[in-house]
């Protein structure tokens, strides 16, 4: 039997199949690297210095990456890498994603293995099934929850801005209004950048660029503690979810 809540829920994943489906041919072409310059092909291979320091680079360039995205901003400019290693990155973790979830469908529908596709007609053929999804409202919101992951990744890789949603409440551990929901994550972080608290199991202490966050599994207890309210907090993020937003929504 479909309940209304799984169907609201398959209703949106279909909305983020769509946009997953057009936005993928995209990611991949920005996947290719560069054509070579007019004077690339005369310079003399690099020695093992030089590609030691080159592979260097390209991993403070994916830590950098995978950070920025994580606190929902792009890439600035390009990768000297040949490969941009964010878009690798995103293209592999939406690849893996895709097939991940077509199979829990598949299964869970008791249709077997899906055969082998590319990313797209998999999306379709998940499109396909929704129907049957709403019958299993875990397996709809999990379908939900993965296909928006996925289409917010793949936007902001390609250059959309992530969405910042005002909380109400005061931080716990610097009492200032910074409290900001990032909906692509079900996320809630403190944006002022002097805030620091004193979990040692978290970065902010030693890296500038890092912001303490509460995931959703932790809002009942931010909430408590910030004056705020759970409910609200999820209420905002889907509410932002519907609309599709890509800026700041009710700042201070």
């Amino acid at each position: 039997m479909t309940s209304g809540l799984a169907a609201q829920h398959t209703a949106r994943a279909a909305r983020w199949i769509d946009i997953l489906r057009r936005q993928f041919p995209e990611l991949l072409h920005e996947l290719a690297p560069g054509r070579p310059g007019t004077g690339t092909r005369s310079r003399p291979p690099l020695g093992p210095a030089a590609l030691r320091a080159l592979g260097e680079r390209d991993t403070v360039e994916r830590a950098e990456a995978l950070l920025g995205e994580r606190h929902g901003l792009a890439p600035l400019g390009e990768s000297a890498a040949p490969i941009r290693l964010h878009v690798s990155d995103a293209v592999r973790d939406i690849t893996d994603g895709v097939v991940e979830l077509e199979e829990a469908v598949w299964e869970k529908l008791g249709l077997g293995r899906p055969p082998r596709a590319d990313v797209p007609r998999r999306l379709g053929r998940i499109a396909a099934l929704l129907d049957d999804v709403a019958g299993h409202p875990l397996l709809a919101r999990h379908v939900l929850d993965e296909c928006r992951r996925m289409a917010r990744r793949c936007g902001r890789t390609l250059g959309d801005p992530e969405t910042l949603v005002r909380v109400n409440g005061r931080c716990p551990w610097c009492d200032s209004v910074s409290l900001r929901a990032m909906p692509a994550w079900r996320t809630v972080l403190c944006v002022n950048p002097g805030c620091r608290c004193v979990d040692e199991e978290c970065p902010c202490a030693d890296n500038t660029a890092h912001r303490h966050s509460w995931t959703e599994t932790g809002w009942a207890q931010l909430a408590a503690d910030a004056g705020a309210d759970a409910d609200e907090i999820a209420a905002l993020v889907d509410d932002v979810d519907e609309c599709g937003g890509t800026a700041e929504a009710g700042a201070a």
